[in-house]
């Protein structure tokens, strides 16, 4: 192996072996500039506590000071297309009513009876009215009163003061977000740059095709920052080792809320350079374990000028855009195979690329020692196409696994093996001696700058 080379800038150190630039610099076309670029500032080296994982108290800030002002992925475009359609979001004590408008438009609205403080709904649906199940007081879509059973014992409400209160609703690519505070920055100001980077991906040109979720034993910020680094990939997914870049991932950490991990994919993982293995071998690797940008059905020969990347980059170029209905023959080979795992703070996760994508969520379920986390595959849909159906959220119970679920491939094995570890990573926490977690410095650089944007919040 080759010595740890030093970083252009930031936080040091980096892997052994070929950096994912290098791997950009040999593509078959021009990587976006965007992607190129180094953003890796040095964020410190100290331990953050243990006990933020664990602490009901510090669970409770956040319920009363970090949730309540951020912009929070709540639905897809297409889970509500028509007028009358609302869809139930609920998360850290607070609940919604999503709803489509009879514009088009989406407004969101505590899903609380205003008047004995039952919940309206309790699921997702169709609806003209939202009546109260419990005494039928009745609202409008828009939030309006439309009426008070007995309306003569009740002269001390004015209509005025019956409207349903509403948070701050903004959209972006197919996203719906909910905010509770109508003050803060806006959507785009909030995600960027996102909004920059996706104007190439467009997933408003996708749907929902997969969409599947389950409850661990474990906390939120333990659960989404077990997504935030492949460096556990060497102990926990030993299998993706043969086509997976983990340890010469590329991180990339922007203002305080987005973070970007390059996973590069048809390449050996450093932890292997010493083995000598064919590029026929890692492509046969990846397509049995991969499960995204690596079907199992494929059946790719990789000539011996050629390399696994290279092929398979070929490949995808051809198929996807044949399914997508879209000219992919400039893209680059890293854009067609590798991993771009966005993750905006505090808990949605949208992959860049133009391979069908996936999407995550986590959210406490319902206090700091459970959390519900939401895994969708988004589909490009042809130019001019019907847009199919969003499908119902599916539940696994606690003795499913993800790999019972075969709309995930080869993914559902992955998330097994995490599962593995989550429970105990929580366990672990509780019991810590010394209340200390520490992080290096640049794998785990995503996980220190959520750290910090979440103590930002809480400092208020």
């Amino acid at each position: 192996m080759t010595k740890e080379t030093a970083s252009p800038a930031g936080c040091g150190a980096r892997s052994p072996g070929p950096s994912w630039n290098d791997y950009a610099e040999r593509d078959t076309n021009p990587v976006p500039d965007f992607l190129i670029a180094d953003s890796s500032p040095d964020l410190g080296s100290a331990p953050i506590a243990a006990s933020r994982y664990t602490s009901p108290d510090f669970f409770r800030q956040e319920c009363e000071k970090m949730w309540p002002a951020v912009w929070q992925f709540a639905a897809r475009e297409e889970e509500l297309p028509e007028p009358g359609d609302y869809v139930l979001y609920e998360n850290a004590g607070r609940s919604y009513l999503v709803t489509r408008q009879p514009d088009g438009s989406v407004r969101a609205f505590h899903n609380v009876c205003l008047h004995r403080g039952r919940k309206l709904r309790t699921e997702s649906g169709w609806a003209e009215t939202f009546q109260c199940p419990f005494h039928a007081f009745t609202w409008n879509i828009d939030g309006s009163l439309n009426q008070i059973p007995c309306r003569w014992d009740f002269p001390h409400l004015a209509d005025a003061e019956m409207k349903l209160p509403e948070a701050a609703v903004a959209r972006w690519q197919g996203y719906i977000f909910v905010r509770e505070s109508h003050e803060g920055p806006s959507i785009e100001e909030f995600l960027a740059p996102l909004p920059d980077h996706f104007q190439r991906w467009r997933h408003d040109e996708c749907v929902t095709s997969v969409w599947v979720a389950k409850v661990v034993k474990a906390n939120w910020k333990v659960t989404a920052e077990a997504f935030m680094e492949a460096y556990h990939s060497i102990a926990t997914h030993p299998q993706i080792l043969p086509f997976a870049g983990d340890s010469n991932t590329k991180y990339s950490v922007y203002g305080d809320n987005v973070n970007l991990a390059i996973t590069p994919f048809a390449v050996t993982s450093p932890h292997l350079l010493d083995q000598e293995l064919s590029e026929q071998w890692i492509i046969d690797q990846m397509i049995k374990y991969n499960g995204r940008s690596a079907q199992a059905n494929l059946n790719i020969t990789v000539p011996m000028d050629s390399t696994a990347r290279r092929e398979l980059a070929a490949v995808n170029r051809q198929r996807l855009g044949q399914d997508a209905g879209r000219d992919f023959s400039a893209i680059s080979d890293a854009e067609m195979i590798d991993a771009f795992t966005y993750n905006v703070f505090p808990n949605f996760s949208p992959w860049g690329g133009f391979p069908p994508n996936v999407v995550y969520r986590w959210r406490p379920w319902p206090d700091q020692d459970h959390t519900l986390m939401e895994v969708r595959r988004i589909t490009r849909v042809a130019p001019g196409a019907p847009r199919p159906p969003c499908p119902p959220m599916r539940l696994l119970a606690e003795d499913e696994a993800w790999g019972s679920v075969p709309e995930l491939g080869a993914l559902g094995a992955v998330f097994d093996q995490d599962w593995a570890n989550l429970p105990y990573v929580q366990e672990g926490l509780k019991a810590s001696k010394n209340d200390r977690v520490n992080l290096g410095n640049y794998q785990e650089s995503r996980i220190r700058q959520f750290a910090q944007t979440l103590d930002k919040y809480l400092a208020r």
